[in-house]
């Protein structure tokens, strides 16, 4: 995965063409020669509502939120947008994909991309024909 791989629109983007809104959560990307990591908050979400699946090469964290009133309470104001989030990256050829790793904590999902090592092996010569 490389910056590039992440697009820099709007991260207050909205898609309006759901049935609920979807968010683009605010994203930071992290690495280190071992791996990725994805931190997306996403506020509402556990790990019940929180999906991560990879199709190809493109990482999407898709997460959906709930009316959160205490019991025995309905919402009478609210600032807070319910909504669902979504936002997907594309990973470089160097990722590996049967490493990755999800968790969420506190309505922030942390992704862990481990970086595959480079294939290294001597090949071997033998004597043949032209």
């Amino acid at each position: 995965m490389t910056n590039q791989a992440v697009s820099h629109t709007n991260p207050e983007a909205v898609e309006r063409t759901r049935e609920h809104r979807v968010f683009r959560p605010r994203t930071d990307i992290y690495e280190n020669d071992a791996s990725v990591v994805v931190v997306a908050d996403m506020p509402g979400v556990d790990e019940k509502s929180v999906e991560v699946t990879l199709d190809d090469s493109v990482l999407t964290i898709a997460g959906r939120t709930h009316d959160a009133a205490p019991a025995g309470y309905r919402r009478v104001y609210a600032e807070f947008e319910r909504g669902d989030f979504q936002r997907s990256f594309v990973l470089s050829d160097r990722a590996d994909a049967a490493g990755i790793q999800a968790t969420v904590k506190d309505g922030v999902v942390r992704v862990t991309v481990p970086k595959a090592r480079p294939a290294q092996r001597k090949i071997p010569v033998v004597a043949g024909s032209r």
